[in-house]
This record gives structure tokens, C-alpha cells and sequence, in this order.
């Protein structure tokens, strides 16, 4: 039996109390510090835009100050207080939070809910990154283009609170499971930028004129026209909806098969692979090869070397057709055609693929850290 399963069954074997969160902290909304108040050195601050951008779970130290006089006019968090960004752009970073385990009080900018608490601040903070709390958060988010929870309302959340004990323990295995997660991350990022340093120096040394082969222009093999329709198809369906920078939607049509795509309008320049039946939208510029001439995963590698977007113009970026069309590209043998592809195929799939390869791993980790922490913090509910 772990020291764990020891803990819970001698303090709270028949479970454990879920309160709401207005029961066991009191909730206060942050200041009005703003980024131009940044110091060099003075009192210390949190601003809610560094939670989702600096700060990792926890923090004993800042990455800004402002001075004492701006400090008297701001909200404060104290050692072991929770701030929480309570605003953001998108879903997944509202309620983003980092608990304060610094020596002194610290400043905290609007935006934010510091929670005052008398229990494990580390505890808290792990069950406020978990998806039990996420579903609850989900309730209260409103807004469209800002996401919002007020801050009041999260006195209604309900969190699983054991005895100090057990949250003590369940934090020192998040603790030590966090630190092999971060080293074994960090590893396999590490492999990844190296893998990926090799893959452009056999791309770049592949496609250029050290085999069999001519020059020809990018108009001379493959047919360039523009997608259809200014709107991104909404009804759903079975084929991917390719915008100027990747999927944007799926529909029941499609327009294009197994080729590349160069975005003229938005992300201008930009490469993608479109991979089997698809439909472009107008920001698009779909590259149809003449296949008894070039290959089409071998135009797009083509592409990508090509340094497109040196060639965007204008103030509102775009890249027309006709300014890509006279660019001379290497072309080799099919059959090294294939020899080239089967290469940087296997390449690309190892840095980019999220289904296999690098990426694939290391979301892998990510997940299985995300599951253990989820069960970690389950608890059978104490029942009257």
C-alpha cells in the first residue's frame, strides 16, 4: 500500500467532502496596474497576460516590478494566494492561474481573480489545470471573440478538498511526476530540433541540381489556379477545407486532390500539403502538377524551398500566381523523383507529423501526465 492509500484510508476511508470554492477561499477581483507602470525594480507584479505566456503552475519570484507609490493604489496577492487570468482569447487559457509561494505580497493587474485560501496552494492549483475543473469552467465562460468568467461566479465551482495531509502527498507525486514529465519533454525536444536541423539540410541538399535533371519554371509543371468562393464552406462533411495556412472547416465537396496549396491572400507565401480530396478557398492557390513531368509531394518540397514569401508585395500581403509562375525549380527524373520524396517524406513525418514521429511523442507524454494528475485528484465523494 502507497503512502498515499495509507493516508486516505486512515483520514477519510469513507471519501472526501466536495465543497464549493466560495466555501473554502474568498475571491477577489486584481487591480488596474497596466504594462506601461513596468519598473526595473520596486514592488513586485503579476500582469494576467504573463500567466498564459510566463509563468509555469507556481512562482516565488516576478519577471516585472512597478514602484511603491503605483503599489498602494493596487489589488495585492499574499504567499499561497492563487492568481487567475480570467480573460483570454480563446477557451483552453481562461482560468489559467499560478499560485504565489513568494516571500511578500505581490501586485496583481485587472483581469484576474485572486483567490484567498487556507488550503494547499499547489493542490488547488493542479485540480484548476485538471479537466474536472475545465468542464465546470466551460459553464461559465461568455463571450465570442474575448472569453470571459467572472469571477464571482467561480465561488460555485466545486473542488474535492481531503484532509491537509493527503493534499500535501498528492502534491510531492504531481511534484516529482512533473519534474520526469519537464526532463523527458525537454529530451525529446531537444531530438526534435536536431532531427529537424537535419531534415532542411537534406532538403536543401536534395533538391538542388546534384542529379539527373533541368531548370524549369514553376508554371511549366503544374497547373496554378486560384480556390473557390470567399467563404469557408460551414455544413461539415467528409472532405478538408484548406484555407492559406492549413484546415479551416470541412464540407461535402471538393475541388482539389493530393496537391499543394500556396496561400496568396492572409498567410501569404505559405505552404500546404492538401492531402487527398479537399476544397480550397479563394485565399489559395492550388498547384496541380503535370504528373508525367513532376510529382506532387516532390513539388511540394519544391515549394517549401522556394522561399515564397520573399516574393509577397503590397501593403496588404499577396501573392499572385503569375509572381510565382516564373520561378525555376530543379527538376529531376521521376523515378528520383521518388527516391527524393521517400527521403523527406520520412523526415517530414518524423518533425511534423502529430499522429507519428517526434511531435507524436512528445503530445503522448503530455497526455499520459494529464491522466495520471486527472486520476490523482478523483476522489470517491463523502456522502451525508
Amino acid at each position: 500500500m502507497s503512502r498515499l492509500e495509507e493516508l486516505i484510508q486512515e483520514l477519510c476511508p469513507d471519501g472526501v467532502p466536495y465543497k464549493k470554492l466560495g466555501e473554502i477561499a474568498t475571491i477577489s477581483r486584481g487591480g488596474n496596474l497596466q504594462k506601461k507602470d513596468f519598473r526595473a525594480e520596486g514592488v513586485p507584479c503579476i500582469h494576467y497576460g504573463q500567466i498564459y505566456t510566463r509563468y509555469g503552475l507556481f512562482a516565488d519570484k516576478t519577471f516585472t516590478f512597478i514602484s511603491e507609490d503605483c503599489a498602494k493604489k493596487q489589488k495585492l496577492a499574499y504567499p499561497n494566494d492563487i492568481v487567475m487570468a480570467v480573460t483570454s482569447e480563446n477557451i483552453e487559457d481562461v482560468c489559467k492561474c499560478v499560485a504565489w509561494l513568494g516571500g511578500g505580497e505581490v501586485a496583481v493587474s485587472g483581469h484576474t481573480a485572486i483567490i484567498h485560501h487556507s488550503q494547499n496552494a499547489k493542490y488547488l492549483t493542479y485540480y484548476f489545470h485538471t479537466e474536472m475543473f475545465a468542464a465546470q469552467k466551460r459553464k461559465l465562460v461568455h463571450g465570442t471573440k474575448v472569453m470571459e468568467v467572472t469571477p464571482d461566479t467561480l465561488n460555485a465551482v466545486t473542488i474535492p478538498v481531503p484532509p491537509l495531509p493527503v493534499q500535501c502527498e498528492i502534491v510531492q507525486i504531481l511534484d516529482n511526476f512533473t519534474e520526469l514529465t519537464a526532463e523527458l519533454t525537454a529530451e525529446l525536444t531537444a531530438e526534435l530540433t536536431a532531427r529537424k536541423k537535419q531534415y532542411e539540410y537534406y532538403h536543401d541538399k536534395l533538391l538542388t541540381s546534384n542529379v539527373i535533371g533541368e531548370y524549369k519554371k514553376i508554371g511549366e509543371v503544374c497547373n496554378l489556379h486560384y480556390g473557390k468562393g470567399n467563404k469557408i464552406p460551414q455544413n461539415g462533411g467528409q472532405y478538408p477545407v484548406y484555407g492559406c495556412n492549413g484546415i479551416v472547416g470541412y464540407t461535402d465537396i471538393f475541388n482539389s486532390e493530393d496537391a499543394p496549396i500556396v496561400g496568396h491572400i492572409g498567410s501569404a507565401g505559405s505552404v500546404t500539403w492538401g492531402s487527398g480530396k479537399h476544397f480550397v478557398t479563394y485565399n489559395g492557390t492550388v498547384c496541380t502538377p503535370y504528373r508525367d513531368i513532376v510529382l506532387s509531394r516532390y513539388l511540394y518540397h519544391v515549394l517549401i524551398s522556394a522561399n515564397l514569401e520573399n516574393k509577397v508585395k503590397g501593403n496588404q500581403p499577396f501573392l499572385s500566381a503569375s509572381d510565382f509562375s516564373n520561378i525555376r525549380v530543379y527538376v529531376p527524373l521521376l523515378a528520383i523523383q521518388q527516391h527524393i520524396v521517400a527521403i523527406l517524406d520520412s523526415f517530414d513525418a518524423l518533425c511534423n507529423d502529430l499522429t507519428s514521429g517526434l511531435p507524436a511523442e512528445i503530445a503522448a507524454r503530455q497526455k499520459q501526465y494529464e491522466y495520471y494528475r486527472d486520476k490523482l485528484l478523483t476522489f470517491k465523494e463523502l456522502t451525508a
